[in-house]
């Protein structure tokens, strides 16, 4: 690998000689291959080594085709890089009661996926990205695992400004000049330069200065990069709690991860570099806001509630269905948790949102068409539909949008399961079925060729 020279004199000097040299043996290697499962889905399979920071983390020795495999569309997993799974460290040990939470530059979705599945039961998530085709692919991994209480906006940091001390706990995970990528992609190493350092820590400060007035005093920010310079990292956070005004954390871990502190200064941050951790190089701190104050609480808003001749049908589609709002929004039908539709509705009014809740149906001709939304959900009542159960070869044609047939099923709307998960629903007409599988996600490539 042809390092940029300027590269390699910064970093040595703040790695110092033998810490260098262990780091570029490493990125001689070849890149760690890691996933997440989602445990209301799938339980984690423990044949394979685990990452020591992450429950439900897991290495693997060899990189497989996951697009051949119909739990990876049915969110099972989530394939995230392991040193960024260490997030699960700060939220265990200072999230300990539900929160309302803002993940900023959150595409694709690892750390969303993983927020959905480790904040306390009752917390709101809201994940953005303002990069549109960025924020669809986000939008996607946030269905696919399957949490009612997440949003997921395409804004710019500054258009929250409206939402004062709305978040206990913002994410941002921001934008850098990617050296910690190194090993994994070419382009990253191809595009390096001191000058994108620099522009990298102006737009890095810019978007903490936008999003700060958000988080309520005694809330927590989370900030991460996958870089190692000082300048994105170390003087970052120092400037986070001298300029904005808050603390440091520090967080609790073991010896044998190979997790380094701090390079420049003595704050407590948390590095993961190649060759001392198994994964790509990363960095990431905590800080308290200075002072205390509880949540701004939205005004009450006003919403169309589904017609009562319907209500008891959407009812019987969800699990737990006395926590839900049921909302009438166009043609669409939405189940927000009640704790949370003040909130999601004031989302939906300032901002742009891409998925809100649970869309359970559209509602045309007065019938009833279930959502791929629904299917996805962790409390979608499986016992509401038909189901029927398919092999991975027919499980793969649904998902490439191929036409099936169920001769042996009833006419109507089927669950289709793959090792009893859902991955979507069909419409049976009798000869054939419909296919319902969303157009955009489908596998692009002929399934027999996987």
């Amino acid at each position: 690998m042809k390092l940029n020279t300027a590269f390699v004199d910064r970093t040595e000097l703040l790695f110092g000689k033998e810490r260098f040299a262990r780091f570029i043996e490493a990125l001689e290697g070849e890149p760690v291959v890691s996933l997440r499962y989602n445990v209301s889905k799938q339980m984690p399979d423990n044949s394979n080594a685990m990452v020591p920071w992450a429950a439900n983390g897991r290495y693997l020795s060899s990189r497989p085709v996951f697009t051949a495999d119909p739990l990876f569309h049915a969110g099972c997993y989530y394939v995230q890089e392991a040193s960024s799974m260490f997030i699960e460290q700060f939220v265990k040990q200072y999230v300990d009661t539900p929160v309302r939470a803002l993940d900023l530059c959150a595409a694709p979705g690892g750390k969303t996926t993983h927020l959905l599945s480790l904040l306390p039961e009752g917390s709101l998530l809201v994940s953005n990205e303002p990069v549109p085709q960025r924020a669809q692919v986000l939008a996607e991994n946030v269905i696919k695992w399957g949490n009612p209480s997440s949003v997921v906006t395409r804004n710019e940091p500054a258009d929250f400004g409206s939402f004062g001390n709305f978040f206990d706990l913002i994410v941002v995970d921001a934008p850098c000049s990617g050296e910690g990528m190194f090993r994994k992609d070419q382009g990253a190493v191809e595009q390096w330069s001191l000058s994108n350092v620099e522009q990298c820590v102006r737009r890095q400060r810019r978007i903490l200065a936008d999003i700060w007035p958000t988080l309520r005093p005694g809330g927590i920010l989370i900030y991460s990069t996958c870089t190692f310079n000082s300048e994105e990292n170390e003087e970052c956070v120092e400037w986070i709690a001298t300029e904005l005004g808050a603390t440091p954390l520090p967080v609790n871990i073991a010896e044998e991860w190979g997790v380094t502190g701090a390079l420049a200064g003595e704050l407590p941050v948390y590095r993961f570099l190649p060759g001392y951790t198994a994964g790509e190089g990363f960095f990431i701190a905590a800080l308290r806001k200075e002072g205390d104050a509880p949540l701004s609480q939205p005004r009450q808003q006003r919403y169309q509630p589904v017609a009562s001749k319907l209500k008891a049908t959407f009812q019987g589609w969800v699990t737990s269905s006395a926590g839900y709002d049921f909302l009438q929004q166009g043609d669409r039908v939405i189940a927000m948790p009640c704790e949370h539709t003040n909130a999601m509705l004031a989302l939906q009014q300032k901002m742009k949102v891409l998925h809100c809740a649970l869309p359970l149906a559209d509602v045309k001709n007065n019938k009833l068409i279930p959502l791929h939304q629904l299917a996805m959900s962790n409390a979608l009542c499986k016992e509401a539909f038909a189901q029927v159960e398919l092999e991975r070869e027919q499980a793969l044609a649904y998902l490439h949008r191929e036409a099936l047939a169920f001769e042996q099923a009833p006419v109507g709307y089927l669950l289709l399961t793959y090792k009893g998960v859902p991955i979507g629903f069909a419409k049976n007409i009798g000869n054939r079925a419909n296919n319902l599988y969303p157009a955009e996600w489908r596998i692009r490539k002929n399934p027999v060729e996987l």
